[in-house]
Formats: structure tokens, C-alpha cells, sequence
């Protein structure tokens, strides 16, 4: 039984390693064309993630800018208790305006690996070509 099994594994193999040129031969033109189809997918990935990444540093530096001018309006006026509402107002301001660049930004992100999921897969690349396994690594933006 063992030998049975032995054999038919090593025809097996003997089989693969004489058809897997000859199928790679037969589908290395598709296959560049398939791999530079993933790369147009990842050329307008980057670009979307690129726009939307400096979209994301303005409405920040905005936030930041806003905060700078809000505190100083605060932090110039008499009473105390109209100091720590001004501060109080300052700083919600400042914080809505963060999560808000924060949600357009993972709105952005997700976004363009989905578009970008949708096209690499249109594309029928071989196996690895895809570098969507990556996602994780992108900036949170916060």
C-alpha cells in the first residue's frame, strides 16, 4: 500500500514538473499583462491615498491654526469664568475638527483599497502579485 502510494505521488510529481513550464510558458504574456494591469491598480491606489493623505495634513494644520487663534482670543479676556468657557469652546472646536479629518481620511483610505481590491481583482494576476496584505500598514491618520 505504501509503495502504491509512493509511486503515484512520484508520478504525480514527475507529471506536475513536466506541465508546469509548458502552463507558465502559455501564460507568461497574460501573465505580464495581468501584473501590469495590479500595477495601473496600485498607481491609482497610491495616487488616491497620496491626495487624500495631504487633504487629511491641511484639515489638521487648519485645526491647529484655529485652536492657536481661539485660545489667544481666551486667554485675553478678563473674567475667569469667561476664560474657561472660551478654553472650554477652543478646545471642542479643536477636537470636532480632528475627528472630523480623521473620518474623512479612513473614509479616503477605505476607499481606495476598496477601489483598488475591485480592479487588482479584475486583473486575474497570479497568485502573490498583490500587495493588499498591506493595508494594515497605512498611517490611522489620527
Amino acid at each position: 500500500m505504501l509503495t502504491k502510494t509512493i509511486l503515484a505521488a512520484g508520478a504525480a510529481a514527475g507529471i506536475l514538473m513536466f506541465a508546469a513550464p509548458l502552463a507558465f510558458a502559455q501564460g507568461s504574456a497574460s501573465s505580464a499583462s495581468s501584473i501590469a494591469c495590479v500595477g495601473t491598480a496600485v498607481a491609482a491606489r497610491e495616487s488616491a491615498l497620496t491626495a487624500a493623505m495631504a487633504m487629511h495634513g491641511s484639515a489638521v494644520n487648519a485645526a491647529y491654526a484655529a485652536r492657536i487663534t481661539a485660545l489667544a482670543t481666551a486667554y485675553a479676556q478678563t473674567p475667569a469664568s469667561a476664560v474657561k468657557s472660551a478654553v472650554k469652546s477652543a478646545w471642542s472646536s479643536f477636537n470636532s475638527s480632528i475627528r472630523s479629518a480623521q473620518k474623512t481620511w479612513m473614509t479616503a483610505r477605505n476607499a481606495a483599497w476598496k477601489s483598488y481590491r475591485t480592479a487588482a481583482l479584475a486583473c486575474k494576476a497570479p497568485a502573490g502579485v498583490s500587495d493588499a496584505a498591506n493595508s494594515g500598514s497605512e498611517a490611522s491618520g489620527g
